[in-house]
């Protein structure tokens, strides 16, 4: 498995959230969300201009940012 940015995942691709490099509020609301390292994600589609970008999460989707999304990194099979 090979470690890359949430942003550089593509759609319908799965993987598995190794750790959250944000901190402050910003941290905290990311994680909130459930992004946690352990939690397994799956892109689901992004806008027109790759931003924002929604993933499946628990069940649900969320929407993040690229900015928010930087933050983030997921190991995914190669």
């Amino acid at each position: 498995m090979k470690e890359i940015n949430l942003r550089q995942m593509k759609k319908n691709q799965t993987g598995t959230i190794t750790s959250v490099k944000s901190s402050g509020v910003l941290g905290r609301r990311i994680r909130e969300m459930g992004l946690v390292p352990g939690a397994e994600i799956t892109i689901q589609g992004r806008a027109p201009l790759n931003d924002p970008v929604a993933l499946r999460l628990l069940g649900g989707t969320l929407t993040l940012r690229n900015n928010e999304a930087d933050f983030i990194t997921v190991a995914v099979s190669d």
